[in-house]
């Protein structure tokens, strides 16, 4: 097996690509929360609030994608395991000062690797959706901020994201 460069553990020394061997790794529960928004006009904020999207429930539509898309992230990503989730949420809440969506994902599992890939894939889908199905409405809609806010478990310990509220 090769040497790989410090901190980047699907690179080798040589600089090719592969999947970490994470098979003797200890399981332990690991919890990762990302977050982003979606801004837009607040005209476009009010039609998705009131439920008067043409393409239908906007929020409850991007719920359901984000939680999807958490369980599907090995098939987007190419170097990701594929995981059995015991725990995916996706909370969109309103943010006035944006104006727009505020998204926040948390995955839980008992395994052998994180789950920040999953909880940043949900994020995204999530925004992505709300973005489709309000796009007839507001073409300039910006999605941003997606970041992982925290996670827990595993070898490298816990992380806090020092801007996280």
């Amino acid at each position: 097996m090769s040497e790989q460069p410090a901190g980047l553990t699907h690179i080798g020394a040589s600089g090719e690509a592969h999947m970490v061997d994470v098979g003797d790794k200890a399981e332990t529960v690991r919890v990762a929360v990302a977050e982003g928004h979606i801004r837009m006009n607040p005209e476009t904020l009010a039609i998705i609030r009131d439920g008067n999207a043409k393409k239908g429930d906007v929020i409850g539509t991007a719920r359901l994608a984000g939680i999807m898309a958490a369980k599907q992230t090995s098939n987007l990503i190419p170097l990701c395991h594929p995981l059995m989730l015991s725990k995916v949420t996706v909370d969109i809440t309103e943010d006035p000062a944006l104006p727009g969506l505020h998204v926040a994902a948390t995955v839980k599992l008992t395994g052998k690797t994180g789950v920040e890939m999953e909880a940043l894939t949900a994020v995204s889908v999530t925004c992505l959706t709300i973005y489709d199905m309000a796009k007839a409405v507001d073409k300039t809609m910006e999605i941003g901020g997606v970041r992982v806010i925290e996670k827990t478990g595993g070898k490298s310990g816990d992380f806090r994201h020092p801007e996280a509220s």
